[in-house]
């Protein structure tokens, strides 16, 4: 079902945005899913990558409980740009095209302006809720431990620091449910069209808009798929991003016309 333009729409030229049901997301998960299957190779690259950096994460920034938790945000905050190649995959896969690692990279290459301005304000959001987690924890927990599990119980757990750890986790939530708007679809769309930044943004801002509730299980599905694998160890992640990101173009594919 297409959703009637605005006025918004019109001004920003946007394409039409289709209304679609709750139990879509299980659809795109078993679509991410064959394309995952039908290029095994080149999707378990990238989830090696994806590992990889999960445990530079894990390396850099265990002794540093605020740069770790605010780390493992950033993942998710920056991770739709990372899965440029798995989008680029499935776009080739949809048109009976295979696709090695290499084929993959043009992605990252089409609408390069577009796509580099777009990562540049991922990155500033990411570098943003950084500096922001190091100086909240500083004002208000100036005894910090370095050691991640006794930030865990002394201070996330701990009732005295109640407030303040729920203060922290609806920031970060607020911040990450307005990347997650604007970015739901963007980077696919800048993959697979020839449109600006500004344009692809609003129309996952639209897309998520005309679907909360489908798009609010989508995310709850990414959240929960995301944690699983850093909860394996990151070896969840060899698999599980390759599907999220193949699942996501087919999202995309599904809610703009």
């Amino acid at each position: 079902m297409k959703d009637s333009p605005t006025q918004l729409d019109q001004h920003f030229a946007l394409p039409e945005v289709r209304r679609v049901g709750l139990a879509r997301p299980l659809c795109w998960l078993r679509a991410g899913g064959r394309d995952l299957l039908a290029n095994p190779i080149a999707s378990i690259a990238y989830g090696l990558l994806f590992a990889i950096a999960g445990d530079i994460i894990l390396i850099f920034a265990w002794r540093n409980p605020y740069l770790f938790t605010a780390a493992v945000s950033g993942f998710f905050l920056i991770a739709p740009l990372l899965a440029g190649g798995l989008y680029e995959i499935s776009r080739r896969q949809a048109v009976g095209l295979h696709t090695t690692f290499f084929d993959s990279l043009a992605g990252w290459r089409r609408n390069g302006q577009s796509m580099a301005m777009f990562g540049l304000l991922l990155l500033l959001v990411a570098i943003v809720w950084e500096r922001t987690s190091a100086v909240f924890f500083a004002l208000f927990v100036p005894e910090l431990t370095p050691d991640l599990w006794a930030f865990v119980s002394g201070v996330l757990l701990n009732a005295d620091y109640r407030a303040l750890t729920l203060s922290w986790l609806v920031a970060g939530g607020v911040l990450a449910s307005l990347v997650f708007a604007i970015s739901a679809v963007s980077i696919p769309m800048l993959i697979d069209r020839n449109v600006d930044f500004v344009t692809a943004m609003m129309t996952s801002l639209r897309a998520v808009t005309v679907n909360p509730g489908t798009m609010l299980l989508w995310a709850a599905l990414v959240v929960a798929l995301t944690l699983a694998g850093f909860a394996t160890l990151l070896f969840g992640l060899i698999v599980l991003m390759p599907l999220l990101g193949h699942a996501s173009w087919h999202a995309y594919r599904d809610l703009v016309e």
